[in-house]
């Protein structure tokens, strides 16, 4: 059976890791969530005292920091910063606050752009982010992209944060998703835009189980037309 790259791009709150982590399980594809790789930078940076207004000691740090993930026995695929599990850590909301400034600097992106294409090198991987159809695997067999209702993505991340014991007010989360939103399509490096062959999924009024089936059946149809086509 052919396996195919799957990106999946979109605004914050989106739903674009869970629905990545089941689309992998369904698939028995790897995971990766970039996103969470880009956070694991933003908390070396802060643990550290480096501004990202200070590009240069930013790149200078750059090569302190190692970034990989692994299976927990919970089954969940965390992320670990020089040998420590910051899963929990990198959710956090002084995390979320500056994760798109230092994602905007273009030696951070260089550097976890390449270890990303190296990573989904052969193929066979479902891979989230906010870059990935256009920059990661312009070539990618399946694209999608995730949008919804800023009131409805304010609301999921507030649940979501809830749930984590975190008591953060609406107005502060949806502030905060406006201005990563600014931020992330605004940057002059790698923005987050949609790639013009990409599947536009507003999933506003969407059930989480409609939106992972959706996009299971756009990746089978990948699947199976690359098989058709070499018979």
């Amino acid at each position: 059976m052919k396996r195919i790259t799957i990106a999946i791009d979109g605004l914050s709150s989106c739903g674009k890791s869970s629905t990545a982590k089941k689309v992998s399980e369904h698939l028995g594809y790897p995971y990766i969530d970039t996103g969470a790789m880009y956070r694991a930078a933003t908390l070396y940076f802060l643990q550290n005292n480096i501004s990202s207004d200070d590009q240069t000691a930013v790149t200078a740090a750059l090569d302190n920091i190692q970034i990989g993930f692994h299976r927990s026995e919970a089954m969940t695929n965390d992320v670990y910063l020089n040998g420590v599990n910051i899963e929990s850590e990198i959710r956090k909301m002084y995390v979320s606050e500056k994760v798109s400034l230092f994602s905007a600097i273009p030696a951070v992106r260089h550097l976890l752009v390449a270890q990303q294409q190296k990573m989904g090198e052969n193929g066979g991987i479902v891979m989230d982010g906010r870059d990935i159809g256009t920059v990661v695997f312009p070539k990618a067999e399946l694209k999608i992209y995730l949008t919804a209702s800023p009131e409805v993505r304010a609301q999921r991340r507030h649940l979501e944060l809830v749930e984590k014991g975190e008591n953060v007010g609406l107005e502060e989360i949806a502030e905060n998703l406006r201005l990563r939103d600014f931020n992330d399509m605004n940057r002059a490096e790698s923005p987050l835009i949609k790639a013009e062959d990409a599947v536009l999924i507003d999933n506003s009024e969407m059930t989480f189980d409609e939106q992972v089936q959706l996009t299971i059946d756009l990746a089978n149809q990948q699947i199976y037309a690359g098989e058709l086509s070499n018979s």
